[in-house]
């Protein structure tokens, strides 16, 4: 049975808005951060999501850089306490790591769709 054609969508759209990378329609999570088994609106089975440990990688590199450079300018500039330090920045760090994950996991299954990438297999 051949596929119906589905317009070529955005990678990056697609994974933002936490919809299919093939259709653009359905979602793909099926909770916060669990995919779902398959897309409601063109069946794409979504089995071959795996993003690993890539978005966490992202985001640590990303809020750590953030937060460390707003660390620092606000010691250099006055000097707090340090108990403020970790008012200001332990919840910053849990708000911009929960916002951006799901996002990240979204684009990179998305890019993985797009590239028809796979597991890496050793020919023997």
């Amino acid at each position: 049975m051949k596929q119906p054609y589905h317009g070529p969508i955005s990678p990056v759209s697609a994974g933002l808005r936490g919809k299919c990378p093939r259709c653009g329609r359905g979602s793909m999570f099926a909770g916060f951060l669990t995919t779902a088994p398959a897309c409601r609106s063109c069946d794409l089975d979504f089995s071959f999501m795996d993003s690993g440990d890539g978005p966490a990688v992202f985001i640590i590199l990303i809020v750590g850089f953030i937060v460390a450079g707003a660390a620092l300018l606000v010691e250099v500039s006055y000097q707090p306490p340090y108990w403020v330090h970790g008012v200001l920045w332990l919840p910053l760090v849990v708000v911009l790591t929960l916002l951006l994950l799901r996002p990240f996991k979204g684009i990179l299954v998305a890019l993985q769709f797009k590239n028809k990438a796979q597991e890496g297999r050793l020919d023997n």
